[in-house]
């Protein structure tokens, strides 16, 4: 739940409001223009097919020459198609649709054309026709919810505007029909300025609801499934994203069913680069049967180029050992069990030092394999380490030992943490508990300097580390430190 507080100046009148939440802290400031979730800008559109002339325009000499002459010159087929119809008489919709395997780069679908020329000079081939297009690109998706890079709606549209277009309820429980409210009018002569663009309502018929079954533009034809792709080509330097449209139920399917997959192994994340050596996404086209239900009530199937989302990517390298709940849950057990001394596996050691023999008999545990491990891990064990139960109450409890006091544990604990590929977050603290500086001093230490999420990311868990084995035997420079970042600088 959001509540709003009212502040006060100095001259107790209201100034700004601002959005908190339960726990504390505020959100973000509302503005003139609202507290609207942020849009990714488009700075350019790639096309999944291309258009070409009615058997009726082609027999118009003056319409071929003009569709020619257009896509010579890179023109966008919307372009070519409002020449034709105003210099051919009887030609009102002289352009179709046509399913190719390749996508359309037009310089005039780019507010800069240089961007065009880039994309084909970087991607195109040529497939052995003599003509280079672009079949396959290289995408790097800007969010981790696959509904902000693939938005889409069931929308009607117009010459001009969209005129009915879906929308869910707050609760994503209820899809509506929606509408531009009618412009108001002053006095029954002018139109009233509207602040912020025309208002929404749902559509008064059905009680604005969105229920394509019943509704008639949608049985028409008028209303379709209409999305986007919203990406980041590698290699292209722009600001701004690009997108690319498609119409297609099965290609947005396959590419949900693709992003979920991914996420699912990569701890949710869809954005960014697929792995450490900067693999993209790509978007290609693929020839497929798909099923279509004529007019008549039976179903057919027809060959179709749809988009095609792929990840060229050794899957199993996406399953890494620092994602996901259970294998961080691992983690720390095992972190606790070398900070106490002790092989992951052996039996636990209670706070005064007596070892659960009947653990130790029922796992076969060889007492001399302490001896046998690295002195990073048999090193005695670390002050104050955590038992699970405290874990769960107090996750970041410690006890800061003194400048005089921390050299020696403070030493074990680094190296300790260094013996792990990925540290965990439970050494890094106990490391610094063991320079002298409280766990949870450290955690505001280490927020500020790295963010909060320094916890999740494995490189904000590296600079922890580094930071801590830096003042491995200075601990009084590292309390010194901490204490400036949080005191001073603050």
């Amino acid at each position: 739940m959001v509540a709003t507080t009212n502040r006060k100046d100095a001259n107790g009148t209201n100034g700004r409001m601002l959005a908190t939440v339960p726990g504390g802290g505020a959100l973000i400031t509302p503005t003139l223009l609202g507290r609207t979730a942020p849009r990714i800008p488009i700075g350019g559109r790639i096309r999944a097919g291309i258009k070409v002339l009615t058997r009726k325009a082609a027999e118009v000499a003056e319409a071929k020459r003009i569709y020619d002459e257009g896509v010579a010159q890179g023109r966008g087929f919307e372009a070519i198609e409002r020449d034709i119809v105003a210099k051919c008489d009887g030609l009102s919709n002289p352009l179709t649709p046509k399913n190719v395997p390749y996508f359309t780069v037009r310089g005039e679908d780019f507010p800069n054309p240089e961007i065009a020329r880039q994309i084909m000079d970087l991607f195109a081939e040529d497939r052995g026709d003599g003509v280079r297009r672009l079949y396959r690109f290289p995408a790097v998706f800007p969010a981790d919810a696959w509904q902000n890079v693939m938005p889409h709606e069931l929308v009607t549209w117009t010459a001009s505007e969209r005129r009915f277009w879906s929308e869910y309820s707050e609760d994503g429980q209820t899809r509506y029909c929606m509408i531009h409210e009618p412009v108001p009018v002053s006095n029954g002569q002018r139109t009233i300025r509207i602040f912020g663009g025309r208002k929404t309502m749902p559509r008064p018929e059905n009680n604005g609801l969105c229920e394509p079954e019943a509704c008639p533009e949608y049985q028409s034809k008028k209303c379709n499934l209409s999305g986007r792709f919203i990406f980041f080509m590698p290699g292209i330097r722009t600001l701004d994203a690009f997108d690319l449209p498609t119409n297609s139920f099965y290609a947005m399917q396959s590419a949900i069913e693709k992003f979920q997959a991914i996420g699912f192994m990569r701890g949710g994340r869809i954005s960014g680069f697929l792995d450490g050596k900067r693999t993209p996404f790509f978007i290609t086209k693929r020839l497929v049967e798909v099923s279509r239900v004529g007019d008549d009530g039976r179903p057919t199937r027809v060959s179709q180029w749809l988009i095609e989302l792929e990840a060229p990517v050794d899957v199993t390298a996406l399953l890494r050992p620092d994602d996901g709940l259970e294998a961080l849950e691992q983690r720390a057990v095992e972190a606790t069990a070398l900070l106490e001394g002790r092989p992951a596996s052996a039996p636990k050691v209670s706070e005064d030092g007596v070892v659960d023999m009947d653990e130790q008999a029922s796992k076969g545990s060889d007492a001399g394999s302490r001896s046998a491990m690295p002195d990073a891990v048999t090193a005695p064990r670390a002050v104050c380490a955590a038992s699970d139960a405290r874990q769960a109450s107090e996750p970041h409890a410690r006890c800061a030992a003194s400048p005089t006091e921390a050299p020696a544990a403070a030493r074990q604990s680094v190296a300790g943490a260094k013996a792990v590929p990925h540290a965990d977050v439970a050494w890094i603290l106990d490391a610094a508990v063991a320079l002298g500086v409280p766990a949870d001093r450290f955690e505001q230490y280490a927020e500020k300097r790295w963010g909060k999420g320094w916890k999740l990311a494995t490189g904000g868990r590296k600079r922890a580390l580094d930071e801590v084995t830096a003042f491995a035997d200075d601990a009084g420079g590292f309390q010194e430190k901490v204490k400036a970042e949080l005191e001073v600088f603050s």
